[in-house]
């Protein structure tokens, strides 16, 4: 079996032919849950969401008067569409870059579907690059497929123990378990996680 090669060329074709299934339209209601509890002083933090696509997550942060919000996907494509959606989106914080050339260092990261997106193998690199980039005492939080999914492209699926191994070396557990309030058509099959930056 030919593994695919999920490059800056896979995404932007998968835009361009609008082949987008994992995109709800919308912020996620865990995402959106979490953001609403937030205090104001978090409106200071420095807050990534990496392999954001059309990025409904930055765009709700946005409107809710985030103002330090980055946004990185590999594929030009979704990064317009924010830029479209609000004109007024700093251009220097959409990042149109590989997640594991990132620079920087930020006090949120925001999870969604971007973790699912890549190969497994690739996943102890997530963990460890998300340890780099995330201050001391920052938080990586978000949603995972907590499912078989598919083994040969993306969504990649997985399992929480599985999870663990990944994030035990870099971060201390605030919240790691099922989801709540997924959207119906993911119901018990996401995992809520909120880990702290050792």
């Amino acid at each position: 079996m030919t593994q695919l090669n999920l490059d800056k060329s896979y995404w932007s074709n998968r835009y361009r032919a609008c082949e987008t299934g994992w995109d709800i339209g919308s912020i996620s209601t865990p995402l959106k849950a979490y953001i609403d509890q937030l205090p104001e002083s978090a409106k200071n933090s420095r807050i990534l969401i990496p392999g954001a696509g059309n990025a409904y997550e930055a765009e709700y942060l946005w409107q809710q008067g985030f103002r330090h919000v980055f946004v990185a996907d590999i594929a030009a494509e979704p990064l317009e569409n924010l830029q479209n959606r609000i004109p007024d989106f700093p251009k220097k914080q959409l990042l149109e870059t590989d997640f594991f050339h990132l620079n920087g260092s930020f006090d949120l990261v925001i999870e969604q579907t971007f973790f699912c997106a890549l190969h497994p193998n690739l996943r102890m690199d997530y963990a460890r690059k998300m340890h780099e980039i995330i201050v001391p005492g920052g938080k990586l939080t978000g949603v995972l497929f907590n499912a078989p999914m598919n083994s040969d492209r993306p969504p990649f699926g997985g399992h929480a123990d599985e999870y663990r191994r990944y994030f035990d070396p870099y971060f201390r557990y605030r919240h790691f378990s099922p989801c709540y309030n997924s959207i119906q058509p993911r119901q018990g099959n996401e995992l809520f996680i909120c880990l702290e930056r050792f």
